[in-house]
């Protein structure tokens, strides 16, 4: 046998044992695409975050000046905007299904309660002079409520549920509050976009038990866990020097253990155990990055699917696996605020007839 021939046969051998080859590939394109679009009719104002019903199969979407609506997914239509939050100006709500309770978070500071079944509200309860959103902590039965920044940071109001009596404030010095998601044992996890943190809280003793600095993800944005695994994983805007990215970080040592670039303008991440998938809204870059877990510091990128600009909020039915997002048709009128922070060309003018109700499956 020639030299040549044998190293052929001898590298043949290492490569199917796997001595020589690199990561595997990722894994089959899954195909996720767009499979339903519904026009809402109306005058389209700003929007925010979306939250899924499992019981109801509805859809309740903070579309701020328009109020807390409430979408059916099977017949595809409005059914309703929850009474009082359009004059409050809902930003999302949370749903807490065991206590047939739904909380619209409006952007005057108040949070309107409401039953999931009937839809009808309670009075609204004033928190402050202005709020952007809030997230449910199961274990602890709270609701923690991201307040509107101050000079020196942002108060967190924990309230009991389902009574919603105010238990305490936990003061974080970051005024970009945003993404949150709790592990099911007392530990409630917090995204810091201005300061590169996650913050680890305990709302039933009202206080910080860890923070955590987030290299490689710059503007640490949403937050999702992955409970099993105890990892957390996080959707990062980027900044002058670091891409955006998807990050994942260990939930029991705050260490970052892998990081991928991702599309700009991230606000929203959603992990599915049963797919292994992990999914990344960007409304500036206006793609869906969807990556795939292997294990619980392993992760590839499956696919990129091209969206509409300005879809950045994201949820999924565990049950059918449809993913469900909304968007309009806007433009960034020069002659008005642009917030740049997030694109010099951020939409801040969106047009009547347009806001639409999105569908993805694959």
């Amino acid at each position: 046998m020639s030299m040549l021939k044998a190293n052929r046969v001898a590298g043949a051998g290492l490569l199917a044992a796997g001595l020589l080859a690199g990561p595997p590939p990722a894994a089959a394109f899954d195909g996720w695409h767009v499979e339903q679009a519904t026009v809402i009719e109306g005058r389209t104002g700003a929007w925010d975050y979306v939250s899924f019903d499992a019981q109801h199969n509805r859809l309740f979407i903070g579309h701020r000046r328009d109020g807390l609506q409430v979408f059916d997914l099977i017949g595809r239509k409005m059914i309703t905007t929850i009474r009082g939050t359009s004059e409050a100006s809902s930003n999302g709500a949370v749903l807490i299904p065991e206590f047939d309770l739904g909380i619209s978070f409006n952007e005057n500071g108040s949070v309107t309660p409401f039953g999931l079944n009937t839809l009808e509200p309670r009075d609204a309860l004033p928190l402050g002079e202005e709020l952007d959103t809030g997230h449910y902590d199961g274990f602890n039965k709270r609701v923690v409520v991201n307040m509107a920044p101050g000079k020196d940071g942002t108060d967190a109001i924990i309230l009991e549920v389902p009574t919603l009596s105010r238990v305490g404030v936990i003061h974080l010095p970051t005024k970009k509050m945003e993404g949150a998601d709790e592990d099911g044992a007392g530990n409630f996890f917090v995204a810091a976009r201005d300061t590169n943190t996650v913050y680890r809280l305990d709302t039933a003793k009202v206080t910080v038990t860890a923070t955590w600095p987030t290299p490689g993800c710059a503007q640490t944005n949403s937050l999702t866990m992955d409970r099993a695994n105890k990892r957390i994983f996080l959707g990062c805007r980027g900044s002058d020097t670091v891409k955006p990215s998807f990050a994942v970080m260990d939930a029991t040592t705050g260490k970052i253990v892998y990081t991928a670039e991702i599309g700009g303008g991230n606000d929203a991440v959603v992990y599915d155990a049963d797919l292994k998938r992990i999914f990344l809204a960007n409304g500036v870059g206006a793609v869906l990055n969807v990556f795939e877990q292997v294990n619980a510091n392993v992760y590839r990128p499956v696919e990129t699917l091209g969206t509409r600009s300005g879809m950045r909020t994201l949820v999924m039915d565990p049950k059918s696996k449809k993913l469900h997002a909304v968007v309009a048709e806007g433009s960034a009128d020069a002659g008005k605020k642009i917030v740049t922070a997030v694109s010099p060309f951020y939409a801040n003018t969106f047009f009547p007839n347009t806001f639409t109700v999105l569908t993805f499956g694959k």
